[in-house]
C-alpha cells in the first residue's frame, strides 16, 4: 500500500488541493507514503528477493474528508485508493504520473516488474458521475435508489441460478456505498477498456491486479482481457476472487470455457482457499493434512501453477494477529508458501512480522518508512532479533526459489500426508526437491516414500535450510529426523 510503505517526499503529505487529510495518528487518514518512498527502497525489495511489485490503486481519490454514516465511524480518507474520482489521474498524495513512470523505469532497471491495481466494478461514492452520469444507464441504480451487494457470488457458478438470484451480486453497490458501473452499457465497457490500455501504454506496467472480479459480468472480462492481450501479448492479469471455496476462484481463471460459454481470459486469480488453509494450519487451528487436502482441488483450475499464493494481504488480518500464531509458525508458513506450487506474494511487512487485526489495523506503517520512526526495519541494525531471523528466513527462501527450477516450475507430488507430517516433491526433468514438515510438538522420525519423484536409491540429498549431513535414498524412501515444528528442503 503506497500510503503505508515509506514517505519519500514530505512535500506531498498535505497538498493544496486536499488540505487536512494527512494525520499519522488516525488509521483512516493519509500517512504520507508515496512513489518516491517505494523508489528509495527498491534496493531493499531487490535484496529481499522481490521480482514484482503490486501497488494498491493509484487513481485520484476524493480530495476532502468524508463521513458515511452506514460505513464509517469517523471522518476518513480513501488513502487505500479504492474510491476513484478520476480514472485518468494520479492521487496527489502519492506524487504525479511522471513519478509513477519513474518508479516503473527504476524497478525495471533492477529486474523488477510492476503490477497496477485497477477497479472496473465501481467508482468512489464522490465521483462526479454519481451526480451526472454520462449515460442514463451508466450505473446500476442511482445514489438514492440501488441494490446493495449481498455477497452471493456462489450464484454465479450455479448452473441452476436465475438471473434474478444473481442480480444483487452483479448489480449491487459494493458495501452498499460504492456506485456499481454497468458494463453492459457499451459506453461503459468501451471507457473501461480504453482506460486500461491507456495506463499500460502510458506507464509501461507489466500486469494488472483487477479488483472484485465476481461482481462484474464474465462476458465483460472476456472482452476486456482479449483487448489487452491483442494489444500487449504476454501481458499478465490477476483477478481478485475473495472466497475460500476453490470452485469459485477456479471458475474465474481463464483458459477454459465454462457452462456459461465464457472464458474470462484472466491469467491468474488469488488463491484465497489455500491462504485460508495456511492460516489455519500454521496458527494451530487445523492439522497439516489440510494443506494437501486443499491442493487436491487443483483439478478445478485451468492452470493451478499460475495462481497467486499468499499468507495475507490488505483485506485479511495479519498472520501474527491470529490466536496461536508465533514468529516460528510464520517462518513455517513462509517455508510452505515459497516451496509449493503457484506464484508467491508477500504482503509488505510480513517479512519482519508486522501484526494487525481487521481493516485498517492490518495496514499499519512499515517501521522505518518515516524519518521520525523510532525503529527502521529496512536495515538489519534496526530490526529486533525476532525480526531479523524472520527476514533472513524469507530472504533465504526467495533466493532458493530463484535458483532452484523445481521450486518455481516443478510438478508437485505428495509423498507423505499425516496430521503432523507433510512431505512433497517438486520435480522437473532436470531438478528434484523434497520438502518435509514436522508439525508435531516433539521430534519425529519420518519415513518419506519417493514414489514418482524420480529420485533413485543411492542418491544423496542435501538440506538447503540447515547445515546437516545429507540423507541417502534407500529402498525407495528417505528416513528423516526433524525437530518439533520444523521443515527441511532437500535437493
Amino acid at each position: 500500500m503506497p500510503d503505508r510503505f515509506a514517505n519519500g517526499d514530505p512535500t506531498n503529505d498535505d497538498p493544496p488541493v486536499s488540505r487536512g487529510m494527512h494525520d499519522r495518528t488516525k488509521s483512516r487518514y493519509y500517512h504520507g507514503g508515496d512513489f518516491r518512498g517505494i523508489i528509495d527502497h527498491l534496493p531493499y525489495l531487490k535484496d529481499l528477493g522481490v521480482t514484482v511489485i503490486w501497488l494498491t490503486p493509484i487513481y485520484d481519490n476524493v480530495n476532502h474528508l468524508n463521513k458515511r454514516e452506514r460505513y464509517d465511524k469517523e471522518a476518513t480518507t480513501d488513502y487505500h485508493g479504492y474510491g476513484a474520482v478520476d480514472f485518468y489521474a494520479v492521487e496527489e498524495h502519492f506524487g504525479v504520473l511522471d513519478d509513477f513512470r519513474d518508479l516503473v523505469d527504476r524497478a525495471h532497471a533492477l529486474g523488477i516488474k510492476v503490477i497496477q491495481d485497477q477497479v472496473a466494478n465501481h467508482t468512489g461514492p464522490y465521483h462526479p458521475w454519481v451526480k451526472d452520469p454520462p449515460t442514463p444507464i451508466w450505473f446500476h441504480g442511482t445514489e438514492g435508489q440501488h441494490l446493495a451487494n449481498t455477497w452471493r457470488a456462489w450464484t454465479l457458478i450455479d448452473p441452476h441460478a436465475t438471473a434474478a438470484a444473481q442480480r444483487s451480486t452483479l448489480d449491487g453497490w459494493f458495501a452498499g456505498i460504492l456506485p456499481d458501473l454497468n458494463q453492459d452499457d457499451p459506453e461503459v465497457a468501451r471507457y473501461l477498456i480504453q482506460n486500461t490500455l491507456w495506463w499500460i501504454g502510458r506507464t509501461g506496467i507489466d500486469g494488472i491486479r483487477q479488483d472484485t472480479v465476481p461482481y462484474v459480468p464474465r462476458r465483460f472480462w472476456h472482452d476486456w482481457s482479449r483487448a489487452i492481450h491483442a494489444r500487449y501479448p504476454g501481458f499478465k492479469i490477476v483477478g481478485e476472487v475473495f472466497d475460500s471455496d476453490p470452485s469459485l476462484p477456479a471458475f474465474f481463471q481463464g483458459g477454459r470455457t465454462r457452462f456459461d460459454g465464457v472464458d474470462s481470459g484472466l491469467n491468474s486469480v488469488f488463491d484465497f482457499p489455500l491462504q485460508d488453509a495456511i492460516a489455519r494450519v500454521f496458527s494451530g487451528k487445523a492439522p497439516l493434512r489440510e494443506l494437501p487436502k486443499m491442493l487436491a482441488h487443483d483439478y478445478l483450475y485451468p492452470d493451478p501453477a499460475n495462481l497467486v499464493t499468499f499468507i495475507g494481504l490488505h483485506d485479511t488480518t495479519r498472520f501474527l494477529y491470529r490466536q496461536g500464531a508465533t514468529p516460528g509458525a510464520l517462518r513455517q508458513a513462509f517455508t510452505f508458501l515459497l516451496t509449493t506450487r503457484g506464484i508467491p506474494m508477500i504482503y509488505y511487512g510480513d517479512e519482519v512480522g508486522m501484526t494487525g487485526g481487521d481493516d485498517p489495523d492490518n495496514r499499519r506503517d512499515f517501521p522505518g518508512g518515516w524519518k521520525e520512526d523510532a525503529a527502521n526495519a529496512f536495515v538489519p541494525s534496526g530490526r529486533t532479533r525476532v525480526q531479523e531471523v524472520l527476514f533472513e528466513t524469507v530472504r533465504k527462501l526467495t533466493h532458493l526459489r530463484a535458483t532452484t527450477a523445481a521450486l518455481r516450475q516443478g510438478a508437485l507430488i505428495d509423498l507423505l500426508v499425516d496430521d503432523n507430517a507433510y512431505g512433497f516433491a517438486r520435480v522437473t526433468p532436470n531438478s528434484r526437491v523434497v520438502v518435509v514438515f514436522n508439525h508435531a510438538a516433539g521430534s519425529a522420525r519420518l519415513h518419506v516414500p519417493l514414489d514418482r519423484s524420480g529420485i533413485l536409491d543411492g542418491a544423496h540429498l542435501e538440506n538447503l535450510l540447515e547445515t546437516t549431513p545429507p540423507v541417502e535414498a534407500r529402498q525407495g524412501a528417505l528416513e528423516i529426523e526433524l525437530p518439533p515444528h520444523s521443515a527441511a528442503i532437500y535437493r
